[in-house]
């Protein structure tokens, strides 16, 4: 399945409270629920006025439904092709 970025123009979600994020991470896995097993929400990083979430998804139009389902921005999609860290300098 492929894997996918999604950068959200979320302006201050850097100052949201801790209620404010589970209750936006509640709307997502409900519409996640309600859109079937092919999507996976693996996880999300919040920066100042920006959220970057990494999505397992058949297709970007299934996350742009999400986004849409959920009243959540998306304004830019690219698909994750590889993962590398410092274990990847490593023989």
């Amino acid at each position: 399945m492929p894997k996918f970025v999604i950068e959200r123009e979320i302006p201050k979600i850097g100052e949201w409270t801790a209620d404010q994020l589970k209750e936006a991470s509640k709307t997502s896995c409900n519409v996640l629920g309600d859109l079937g097993p092919e999507i996976e929400w693996l996880h999300s990083y919040v920066t100042g006025d920006k959220l970057y979430c990494v999505y397992k998804s058949p297709s970007e139009e299934m996350i742009r439904e999400h986004g849409k389902r959920g009243g959540f921005p998306v304004n830019k999609i690219s698909e994750l092709f590889h993962t590398i860290g410092p274990e990847t300098a490593q023989d």
